[in-house]
């Protein structure tokens, strides 16, 4: 206990500590580059989340904000009491809380606005397996923290350094999920009549999203949209393949124009045409980029190191004088350089898409995605989904994949694999059967060769795991063997285990 009685976190606790909340439990390495997330129970329990509280109270006071804060939660078993135990420990440091109540992340960041209120704490673990927690933290509008932000919360919490303040206090706001929705539908609705199949995976997407989207004039038909904190089908992940397959059925099935599905936040959303075919997010990216160039000659769009290489070299982008500046992947990292900018848009291939004004406020919001896609549809009258993704240049992309790797291990890992390649290039070695012909290293490493395939591992900002992308604008073929040398790279690592999946 401190002088004022408040429980000091450990970075290690006795086995049982979930049961008893003998002592506080803040597993380390649950502080991610720009969020936090943790196994609740194995690595955090409630009195941990009270340090977290205090400590992130302490660091909005060192950073010198008005101690504000939205909080929300979302719809799992245990989100609500960890946000009540992160709500003691912001009051006990000072803080005023603004409690949201269930949300998803975009309705926090819209909360700050709508407020007025500088900082957020949304608990969620988006789309993580049931059982995982996390929390999502800004002290600026539209923004959230990033590594060096959650470095100090980092030390603060873990050292035990906060201490209680005067002047906590509490407040509910009961409407602000009906304030989002009015937000959102203050428009007219689509001139074109669409059918959508709206797939939310049982996350907390499906308590807000279709009806939102019905507001518009969508003909919704929906999936999975019943809450269920257990995720009984599969993890609300749009990047999922088995998430893009239920959606893919039932777009043949309904016979609709596409399919949306979002996470287990509402943060991201994903795209299946009206064939039944999954479009990368990065894909999509580049058809919003097209379309909104049309109307915003030379804008600028951030785009992440695993994102198609397309947006460096799309002739159609070109000619409107827009500008590609590819980023580190991560939801802060693209935040912060759309804004650093003034760039009308940022895509991640992961869906986390940014719109500036005058689309939107700038932070990520897969509802505000899902609507772009939509007026890109309703633009473009007598073209469907899978039209306008054809009128790309044609190139063979895989999906994220991710290889296990201890988030002890999984740095080191990436090190390894970038002084590889380094050493390769240096002596002129080939890989996948071609010259190096550069390696990006602004987020892990982008090895790309002379036939422009290219390849990408990083670690997971997230979760224990790698992150491995490939591309080539050649073939098929020649996708397979970037990732095989990728793949034969990493596995002269010991530390790096199965994919979650492959090509």
């Amino acid at each position: 206990m401190d002088a004022d009685g408040f429980p000091l976190p450990v970075a290690a606790a006795a086995p049982n500590s979930y049961a008893y909340e003998t002592q506080p439990l803040v597993k380390p390495t649950g502080f991610r580059e720009y969020d936090a997330r943790w196994l609740f129970g194995e690595e955090l329990n409630l009195m941990g989340v009270q340090a977290l509280g205090l400590g992130l109270g302490a660091l909005i006071e060192e950073l010198g904000v008005d101690r504000e804060v939205v909080v929300g939660q979302d719809f799992r078993a245990y989100s609500a009491s960890i946000k009540m135990a992160l709500t003691a420990g912001l009051m006990a440091a000072g803080c005023r809380v603004h409690d949201i109540g269930l949300a998803l992340s975009p309705m926090a960041y819209f909360a700050q606005f709508a407020l007025d209120v500088p900082c957020v704490a949304m608990v969620t673990a988006s789309h993580n397996d049931n059982g995982w927690t996390g929390v999502k933290m800004g002290a600026q509008k539209a923004l959230t923290f990033g590594p060096e932000e959650m470095g100090r919360l980092k030390e603060i919490v873990l050292s035990g350094a906060a201490r209680t303040r005067p002047g906590g206090g509490y407040r509910f706001v009961p409407d602000v999920a009906a304030r989002y929705a009015d937000d959102l539908t203050n428009r007219p609705q689509f001139g074109r009549r669409l059918r959508a199949v709206v797939a939310c995976g049982n996350g907390t997407a499906g308590a807000f999203a279709p009806e939102i989207l019905r507001r518009l004039g969508v003909d919704v038909v929906p999936l999975d949209t019943e809450l269920d904190h257990r995720f009984p089908r599969y993890n609300p992940n749009p990047e999922d393949l088995r998430m893009l397959g239920a959606m893919a059925e039932a777009v043949r099935a309904s016979g609709a124009d596409l399919a949306l599905g979002f996470d287990g936040d509402g943060d991201r959303c994903g795209v299946v045409d009206e064939e039944g075919d999954e479009i990368f997010a990065d894909k999509i990216g580049m058809m919003l980029a097209r379309d909104l160039s049309g109307l915003h000659p030379g804008a600028t769009f951030v785009v992440d190191v695993k994102s198609t290489g397309l947006f460096a070299t799309d002739k159609v982008l070109a000619q409107r004088g827009a500008r590609t500046d590819y980023w580190k992947t991560g939801h802060s990292h693209i935040k912060r350089r759309v804004r650093e900018l003034g760039a009308l848009a940022g895509f991640e291939k992961s869906g986390h898409f940014f719109f500036n004004a005058p689309i939107g406020r700038g932070y990520d919001d897969g509802l505000v995605t899902a609507i772009a896609v939509l007026d890109m549809l309703d633009r473009n009258p007598g073209r469907s989904l899978s039209d306008l993704y054809r009128a790309l240049p044609t190139t063979y992309g895989s999906p994220t994949m991710s290889p296990h790797c201890a988030d002890e291990e999984k740095y080191g890992v990436v090190a390894r694999v970038l002084a590889r390649l380094e050493a390769m290039r240096a002596r002129g070695e080939p890989l996948a059967g071609q010259a190096i012909r550069d390696i990006v290293t602004v987020n892990g490493a982008r090895v790309t060769v002379e036939d422009g395939t290219w390849g990408l591992v990083r670690a997971s900002s997230n979760k224990p795991e790698l992150v491995v992308v490939v591309e080539s604008p050649v073939s098929e073929e020649r996708l397979r063997a970037m990732f095989a040398a990728v793949d034969a790279l990493l596995r002269e690592n010991a530390e790096v285990g199965a994919y979650n999946q492959t090509l």
